[in-house]
């Protein structure tokens, strides 16, 4: 018998009981609950956090019958411990009123399952640690604590500070029991999209392992290609294995690279169809926003670099923006090296053609506030490019800048800047999916813009407000050299634009012939 889907079921004794497909992570509980007692760990949303801190949950309560079959089945006692279970996941926390009841309801909900009380449950600084010392002695085991969401409170005020700032003070008074209380805990985990700094959140909890970047612990949660093939065999027999893995797969905690598991339950449920399934889940606006704040040049996402230091400092005061795009599951890491300081550096990249397509679909409305026109355009784009008709091709970016509305240069500071319309000239043809390459590095120089298509390359360099049309800096810079081994037809195209009228107002192509 086939199992189930386990489409957003997060209670592991369901999963188990029902028939629904597991994918086992019991051999990461099992090396957390042996080598160590404070963990913290950030994913994405949706990518099956709440599902193992459920695990660890049952492994606590000493529930045996439920792991045969499983890694930690005949390999650990499962001595049962009471289990303070905090979870944000499902409440809406923009108004403030709403964390503090939220809270006092959890402590509520745990001391009833638990079988004992506060002396004052508002006062949930006390209530917390009254709930660990008397399960502590009412048991006569020490405690396990479970935190789920741990930053959802501020996250949904992420873009008002004032009110951030409030949501982190209250989380900090509460979390700042545990670092009081270890003779009564026998385990922590802490899991949540962002990695707020340790210093303005967990105070004094110094020995709390993060374990985001850990390479032994990379694949525990998400699904490997090799879960796709074994686990769901079955489910996926007949489906195209390597578009799914361009589509879904990508994200990068240097082992093996990973799917969101919401993605591939929701692609086999609808019978193979490839669709924007974990995007449609969120609405990642307040990332156009955050870019807005900062009127950061799109193209540089793909490709940047950032510090480690920059992802731990990660703070109410202090939000990356970089940092914000991986931590939220937009951006991903590609790779890193070690500085001449001997610290690490990332290069960040978008994960899979999913967020590829669809963040740069979101980066038009942002940029050009053109949401119904654009597919016309798109397509229209589309067809000239394909067939190297240059001049509609140009005739179309006019007609894109044509009719972005006044206001979105007038409230964009970027605008002013020639990174505007290189801007807007990328998003639109990475939206169509051609490999398109912003900053593109040659050994002479950098072009504004590369795009690789099946049957052809075409360079482009863009020039605001200049006298000479830019293609004659392709030349002098000989930057078709770097691709003449594709054995291509290369396209020098030059694109003059006027601040002024905000629109191209010259432009000329010709066919780069190798000397």
């Amino acid at each position: 018998m086939v199992k189930k889907l386990p489409i957003g079921i997060q209670t592991f004794r369901e999963i188990i009981e029902e028939n629904y497909v597991y994918v086992d992570k019991t051999h990461f509980a099992y090396r957390l609950i042996t080598e160590g007692k404070y963990y913290f760990l950030s994913r994405p949303r949706r990518f099956g956090k709440s599902l193992f801190l459920d695990t660890l949950s049952e492994i606590f309560k000493g529930s045996r019958e439920l792991f045969e079959g499983l890694y930690i089945y005949d390999r650990y006692d499962f001595k049962p411990y009471p289990v303070i279970r905090i979870s944000f996941g499902s409440g809406d926390y923009g108004i403030l009123e709403s964390i503090s009841k939220e809270i006092v309801y959890l402590l509520k909900w745990n001391a009833e399952k638990l079988g004992v009380s506060c002396t004052d449950f508002d006062d949930t600084k006390i209530c917390f640690k009254e709930l660990i010392e008397r399960a502590c002695e009412k048991f006569s085991e020490k405690v396990g604590i479970l935190v789920d969401e741990y930053d959802k409170p501020i996250l949904d005020n992420i873009l008002d500070r004032e009110k951030a700032r409030y949501a982190r003070d209250i989380l900090k008074n509460l979390y700042s029991v545990i670092k009081d209380m270890d003779a009564c805990i026998k385990f922590v985990f802490i899991t949540g999209v962002s990695k707020f700094s340790k210093l303005s959140l967990f105070s004094g909890l110094n020995n709390l392992k993060d374990i985001t970047l850990s390479r032994e612990y990379a694949e525990i949660c998400g699904y490997t290609h090799r879960d796709l093939e074994t686990v769901f065999s079955e489910h996926l027999r007949g489906a195209d294995l390597e578009r799914v893995r361009m589509w879904y797969n990508g994200y990068n905690y240097f082992g093996e690279k990973l799917y969101n598991p919401f993605d591939i339950l929701l692609f086999i449920s609808e019978r193979f169809e490839f669709r924007n399934y974990w995007w449609s889940t969120g609405n990642p606006s307040f990332l156009i926003d955050k870019l807005r704040e900062e009127n950061y040049y799109i193209p540089e996402l793909e490709g940047a670099e950032i510090a480690e230091e920059a992802l731990d400092a990660f703070d109410v005061d202090y939000i990356d923006v970089l940092a914000l795009f991986w931590q939220t599951g937009y951006l991903t890491f590609k790779d890193k090296r070690v500085n001449r300081f001997g610290r690490n550096v990332y290069r960040l990249t978008i994960p899979n053609l999913e967020i590829r397509f669809s963040l740069n679909e979101l980066f038009v409305d942002y940029l050009t506030n053109q949401r119904h026109q654009k597919y016309r355009l798109k397509d229209r784009l589309d067809d000239a490019l394909y067939n190297g008709d240059f001049p509609t091709f140009i005739e179309v970016l006019k007609s894109i800048f044509a009719s972005i509305p006044y206001h979105n240069y007038a409230n964009n500071i970027i605008s002013q800047y020639e990174g505007y319309y290189s801007s807007v000239v990328y998003v639109y043809l990475a939206a169509l999916g051609y490999e398109v390459i912003p900053e593109d590095t040659t050994n002479r120089g950098r072009i504004d813009l590369t795009i690789k298509l099946p049957d052809k390359v075409v360079i482009v360099e863009f020039k605001v407000d200049a006298e000479e049309l830019p293609i004659k800096q392709i030349y002098e810079k000989k930057y078709p050299e770097k691709y003449v081994s594709e054995n291509k037809p290369i396209f020098l195209v030059g694109i003059r634009f006027d601040s002024n009228i905000r629109n191209i107002v010259d432009w000329n192509v010709e066919e780069w012939e190798n000397a």
